[in-house]
Parts: C-alpha cells; structure tokens; sequence
C-alpha cells in the first residue's frame, strides 16, 4: 500500500468521528476473487466469527461459489435464520439448554442449522432440547485433526475423536437417538490454516520448523479424515457434506478427495497476520483509522485509542499493526494502548493533528467485535455504513 492509498482513505473519512472501521471494497472484491481461485470447484462457507457483519456476509454470499455459514454460536446461527440466512452450521459445540432450545425453534420455523458433535453427550443434550413432533435436528460430528511429531503434538485441541472406530460410534449413538440426524462431518486442520509460514514473532529457525511440522502434517490427516469418512460410508451413514480448511490451508485441502466444502473467513478481510503465508496473497481490505492526537517529539505522535488486542497466544503478533501511512510503526516499550498508541513515523507523509493513522487489526474477527460501523469506502468516498453484530446490539460470545 502506498501513501496515495493513504490520502485516498484521508480523504473519505475527512469529517469522521474516530476511531472508526472500515473495509475497502476493491480490496474486498479481490479477496473474495482469489477465494474463488484457490477454493476450485468446491463450494466455500463463510466462517461468520472473521465477518461479524450481516451486511458483509450476504455481500461475499452473492458471489459464486459461496453456500452458507459456519457460525460461532447457536444463538448466533438463530439470529442469521431471523434476518433470512439459511444452511448455517455452527462450528462450536453448544449445550446451553435455552440455547438449543432457541436453535430448535429456527430449525423448526424452516432454517437448516446444524450443530456439532464430538462426543455421547453432546448427541443426548442436544436430543433432550428437541420438541415432540419437532424436525429432527442435524448434526454434524467434529474430528480431531492434530497431528504428532516426536513427542509434540501439532494443532489445536478440539474434538476426542480420532479414530474411524470413534466416529464409527458416536455416528451409530446419533442414527440410535429420537431428534437429531447426522448430516456432516467436520475435520479442520488448524496447525495447517491458522499458523502462518512466516511468523515475525519467531525466529527464523522456528519458522522452518514450523513448515515443516505442516507439511508432514498434511498427508496424515488427509489420511484420517479420508479413513474416517470411508468407515462411516461403509457403516451405511450418509452424509450431506464433509467440511474442511480455512483460508491458510485452501490449496492442501482442496487435494484431499474426501473434502466436499471448504471454510474461509480471514481471507474476506486479510489482517495482518495472513501476511505469513507464502501461498497465496491477499489484499488488506479491512482496519481502523485512529486521530492523532498529540506530537510528543519529532518523527513520533500519539493517537486516540488503537489498543485493539486479537485473541490467542499473547505476543507481538496479536497487535494491531499501523498500515497507512507507510512507514509508521509502534513504540516496543508502549505498543497499542487502551487509550493511546504513539506511533513512529519517517516524516515522508507529515501528520498533523486530527489526522488519521490507520492500522490492520491482527486477526479478522476482532475489527467488528470492537465497532459498531463498518464504513464502505470506494476510491476516495464512503459509499455505505454497514452495521456490525455490534452494532446490532448484539453480542454472542
């Protein structure tokens, strides 16, 4: 990005209060076309947890190649059914009791919801939760996809089934119990799709350990995720899908032939830390612009705000990082603050005060979860507001 972007973004939030957000829609429709690329043939659901925006989602749904929603929450996915989503799946187990009782109610109005399983348990609360006389609802049964190398396990910790014979079971549990149905299986590779190649918070040394834990990685759980669905076919379940990848994993699990939908939701919006990958590029079509606000010393203001934190593993890379103008870059010993975030500056592109500084946020779904407006900027003009889950007054995790 270059400072022309930058006065071009000045430009079309002149008069704006900030901080504010904003997403790019020539960078999003790029996004959304390198999608279609790397996906192929498959079908790609939108993971909602990266988009939080109503707006947004039936933008990217609109567009080839795009069916349906992977959802973060059951009441989420009933909120979506409310304002005409349809074939939702949510990714996460759910056993709140009103909860489901609240995801029975949009299934029986006509949405298809599907809600995940990786255990007994999961199957007889969710049955419990289901009316009489109700549309039995799907389920969809959630393998572990980690991986092992010498002693060190590889991935994120999710679902106890790892084995075909475990699926085997827990699918015969669900074909045995009133209420609910199997419809689909999920394996989702997260030390593949989620752990950049090029990670500026590691060494060198750890980067190629990295890559290479993933490329080892990938032929085994091709191998699992192929056996479980095999074991299942063979034990006489059906299955109206078999989810896979997100967006840092697309070109490997498209390979896998067992896969018959796909899953993207950062590479809508591309923060930073997609960055690391060396398949694929994006371009980055979502931030926050922050105002200066004060001029401590030469080469350095401070802005309003900015502390903007993304989840996971605390680190260097979890912070939001200053984009436009170029050259700018955060204190070591401040970083981005809950109320202000000085940033350095080469002076090539003079601030002044009231000016914006304009930052990428680290991982997708943070930017919607701290504001209540996306503005949608074309050229140098905002085009359109866009309300968030949070703006909506909602607020699902």
């Amino acid at each position: 990005m270059t400072n022309g972007t930058y006065d071009r973004y000045r430009s079309a939030i002149e008069g704006e209060q900030m901080p504010l957000a904003y997403v790019d829609r020539a960078a999003l429709d790029a996004n959304i076309r390198t999608t279609q690329r790397r996906a192929g043939e498959l079908p790609i659901r939108v993971a909602s947890k990266s988009i939080r925006c109503r707006n947004i989602l039936a933008y990217v749904l609109e567009h080839d190649g795009f069916e349906g929603i992977m959802c973060y929450t059951g009441t989420e996915a009933a909120y979506l059914a409310e304002h005409g989503f349809d074939n939702l799946l949510v990714a996460y187990p759910v056993v709140d009791r009103t909860e489901l009782s609240t995801v029975c109610a949009a299934v029986a109005d006509g949405t298809t919801i599907t809600l995940m399983v990786d255990s007994p348990a999961h199957v007889e609360c969710i049955a419990d939760c289901v009316p009489e006389d109700s549309p039995t609802v799907p389920l969809c049964l959630d393998i572990d996809m980690s991986t092992s190398h010498f002693g060190i396990h590889f991935g994120v910790r999710r679902s106890p089934i790892t084995t075909p014979d475990q699926a085997r079971t827990l699918a015969t549990t669900i074909a045995n119990t009133a209420g609910v149905e199997l419809r689909g299986v999920m394996g989702y590779e997260g030390q593949i799709a989620g752990i950049p190649d090029d990670d500026p918070s590691n060494t060198a040394m750890m980067d190629w350990v990295i890559r290479r834990l993933k490329s080892r990685s990938i032929d085994r759980l091709h191998a699992r995720r192929q056996a479980v669905i095999k074991a299942l076919a063979e034990a006489g379940h059906e299955l109206a899908f078999v989810n896979g990848g997100g967006t840092g994993s697309l070109e490997s699990t498209t390979d896998d032939e067992s896969v018959t939908e796909v899953t993207v939701g950062s590479g809508i919006f591309a923060p930073a830390l997609f960055d690391g990958y060396r398949a694929f590029d994006y371009e980055p079509a979502a931030g926050f612009a922050i105002e200066v606000v004060r001029t401590p010393t030469d080469g350095m203001v401070t802005c309003r705000g900015g502390g903007y934190i993304a989840s996971g593993t605390p680190g260097v890379d979890k912070t939001p990082t200053p984009h436009l103008p170029a050259e700018t870059s955060l204190r070591d010993a401040e970083g981005a603050g809950e109320v202000q975030t000085p940033v350095k500056y080469d002076r090539a592109h003079e601030l002044s005060l009231g000016d914006p500084v304009v930052f990428r946020h680290a991982k997708a779904g943070e930017l919607c979860a701290q504001f209540e407006t996306l503005r949608v900027i074309e050229g140098d003009t905002i085009v359109d507001r866009h309300s968030t889950y949070r703006g909506d007054g909602r607020c699902f995790l």
